[in-house]
Formats: structure tokens, C-alpha cells, sequence
């Protein structure tokens, strides 16, 4: 994995406990097991694939934040960086930049639990001091080998996903032999990576990295293998909303016209017993995970 970022902040930027004291409070629970949660997902980044660039400012982020909150998300994911495919790193102080006057925002009242995704550990501990419970890292503590503990000293979630190769060249031609043993493999290795550097068990969550190194079939196989990848002992999240599947195989070109697709996939996935959606449309896929739900036996 090419490393893009991590270590101390340089100097001359802001720096964690720079703009004000944080006390380490332990972070919000989640309910997980209760039924499917939601994970909204908020970008405040100038080139995300389905909505970089619409939320200008950091009022504007926390603003949808709430929203997103309102519209029942369990959890709300914020990014400042790009992983869309062909996507190049961003320097760990513009991460910093985009992502801590949001949290800043949303510091002392958040409305929901919420998630950065990062793959840094200054910006995870930014984030985490400013009262944020999960640490959601598309390179499962490759990229920056501090994150895991920053992680575990602050009793955070972390997320922990599959991706072959990096943003900037995943998609270029993957391949496996056995695709769901090969991320199940994976998943179980830095699952054990994140015990080791002290997150606790029950605070660990994998993901199979739904378009990151895979083609439509692999995509495909990897959604269906939801109870193989359940059978690690670890919470599921999937994160398929608006994904160029969709247009595969529907000829959706726009993304934000994938969302109807998107529930119907939410149902299936709730069904199969995936314990976290990451979605960017909340009502549909909040409708559709409580039928899935309804179908396996949930309350």
C-alpha cells in the first residue's frame, strides 16, 4: 500500500488539541446486532465520484450532518479525501483542512454518532478528540501503521475494508482466484492487526470494499458471500450505494440516479445479516434495511 500520509502533523498547520483541550470521554455506543444500521455518508471533498464539491463549508457539512441524522442514519461518515477510482492522495494538512472545521462544528452536540474516513492517524486523532466514535480506514491500517492504536487509545470503532492496490490504480485490472477467500483472508489478518495494537474486539467492524480492486463479478460474488464474510466474528458494513455496478448492469449513468437500486440492494443486504449500510440517500435505504430486516427474523 502506498503510504500518503500519517505521523506527526507538519509543522506550520493546525495540529491535534491546537484549536482547543479535549477530554477523553469514551466514545458514543452503537447498537449493533439490534438491527441493520445506516451509515450516511457526508464529503467534504472537491471530487468524490457521487457528490464532490456540494457541500461548500464546514456550516454547510455540519448542516447535512444533521440531516442526514434527522432522516435516521445511526451514524454519519465524513471524508475529506477522495477514494474514488483514479483518485491521488491528498497531503495529510489538507485532509486536516477539510475535515476538523467540521468537526469543530459538530464538537459538544453531535446528533448522531459519527465516522471519519481517513486512512491518517493525525486526522483520525483530530476527529476522535473532538468526540468522534469510529475510525473508518479503506486501507485497514496499511497506510499509516499509528492509526490502529490512535484508535484504540481513544476506545473507537474502527472499520477495516478491503481494497487491492490503491485509489489510483485499483481498477485497473484486478484479479483473484477465489475472491470472497481471498478478502475473508483479508479481513481475518488485519482484524488480528487491530487486536494486537489494542482495539478491543467488540470495536472491530470489516468490510469487503465494494468497488475497491474488484470487477462487477467480484462485486457481485462478495455481496452474496454477506454470511461467509459474517462467519469472521466481526460486524459487516457494506458500502454499495450509487457504485458503477449499477450502471453495469442497469445503464444508470448518473449516480445520484442509482439510488432506488441502491435500497433494493439495501433490502437483500439487511436480509443477509450485514450490520452496517453505507448509504448517501437515508429514507429509502432506512425503509428498505426494516423490511430486510422484518425478512430474517429482526424485530
Amino acid at each position: 500500500m502506498k503510504k500518503v500520509g500519517g505521523g506527526a502533523a507538519p509543522k506550520g498547520i493546525w495540529r491535534p488539541g491546537a484549536v482547543r483541550a479535549r477530554v477523553k470521554a469514551p466514545p458514543a455506543r452503537l447498537p449493533l446486532g439490534s438491527r441493520t444500521l445506516l451509515m450516511g455518508v457526508v464529503n467534504v471533498t472537491p471530487d468524490s465520484f457521487s457528490d464532490g464539491g456540494d457541500l461548500q463549508g464546514a456550516g454547510a457539512a455540519a448542516g447535512y450532518v444533521r440531516s442526514l441524522a434527522g432522516q435516521g442514519a445511526d451514524l454519519v461518515d465524513i471524508g475529506g479525501e477522495s477514494t474514488r477510482p483514479g483518485s491521488a492522495p491528498v497531503p495529510v494538512e489538507e485532509e486536516l483542512r477539510r475535515v476538523v472545521p467540521v468537526a469543530e462544528a459538530l464538537a459538544g452536540a453531535p446528533p448522531c454518532p459519527l465516522s471519519v474516513d481517513t486512512s491518517k492517524a493525525p486526522v483520525a486523532r483530530a476527529c476522535l478528540e473532538r468526540g468522534f466514535a469510529v475510525v473508518n480506514d479503506v486501507t485497514a491500517g496499511r497506510n499509516d501503521r499509528e492509526i490502529l492504536g490512535v484508535a484504540a487509545e481513544f476506545g473507537a470503532y474502527v472499520v477495516l475494508m478491503h481494497m487491492q492496490g490503491d485509489p489510483a490504480t485499483m481498477q485497473r485490472a484486478p484479479a483473484y482466484t477465489d475472491v470472497v477467500e481471498e478478502v475473508a483472508a483479508f479481513l481475518r489478518g488485519r482484524a488480528e492487526a487491530a487486536l494486537e495494537a489494542g482495539v478491543a474486539r467488540d470495536r472491530i467492524l470489516v468490510d469487503p470494499g465494494i468497488g475497491f480492486g474488484k470487477t462487477l463479478d467480484h462485486n457481485l460474488a462478495l455481496l452474496r458471500a454477506v454470511p461467509r464474510l459474517r462467519a469472521l466474528g466481526y460486524p459487516v458494513v457494506l458500502g454499495a450505494s450509487r457504485k458503477s455496478m449499477f450502471k453495469a448492469l442497469l445503464g444508470l449513468e448518473e449516480p445520484k440516479a442509482r439510488d432506488d437500486a441502491t435500497a433494493a440492494l439495501s433490502c437483500l443486504l439487511a436480509y443477509l445479516g450485514a450490520s452496517v449500510l453505507r448509504v448517501h440517500e437515508v429514507p429509502n435505504n432506512l425503509r428498505a434495511a426494516r423490511f430486510g430486516d422484518a425478512l430474517r427474523g429482526h424485530p
